[in-house]
């Protein structure tokens, strides 16, 4: 398995920018896909992006689209997600999962692996 610890959450104005990062050990970082997902008080837990084993290939949902950008440093067996022109509504918890299978076009949302989560609030 793969054990998964985010960092960078905060305290952000609206229109603000946050980088959130998630450090991966326990396996070869190349061998997992890796995603974000975020989960807000009373909702259910949501999709948010993400990106292929090699880094060639990302997915968003579309709030965040123009808005979010998933990368990778196989290197350094980190994620990060860069969250730019921040709304109040992107407030939530923010959770880096991984998958052993790579991602495609009509499966991308299934994760194996989670880690603890990192609080972003946006304030108004």
């Amino acid at each position: 398995q793969v054990q998964l610890v985010e960092s960078g959450g905060g305290l952000v104005q609206a229109g603000g920018s946050v980088r959130l990062s998630c450090i991966a050990s326990g396996r070869t970082f190349s061998s997992y896909a890796m995603g974000w997902f975020r989960q807000a008080p009373g909702k259910e837990r949501e999709f948010v992006a993400a990106i292929s084993r090699s880094g060639g290939n990302t997915y968003y949902t579309n709030s965040v689209k123009g808005r979010f950008a998933i990368s990778r440093d196989n290197a350094k067996n980190t994620v990060y997600l860069q969250m730019n022109s921040l709304k109040p509504e992107d407030t939530a918890v923010y959770y880096c999962a991984a998958r052993s299978k790579n991602l495609y076009y009509n499966d991308y949302v299934r994760f194996d692996y989670w880690g603890q989560g990192t609080q972003v609030t946006v304030s108004s």
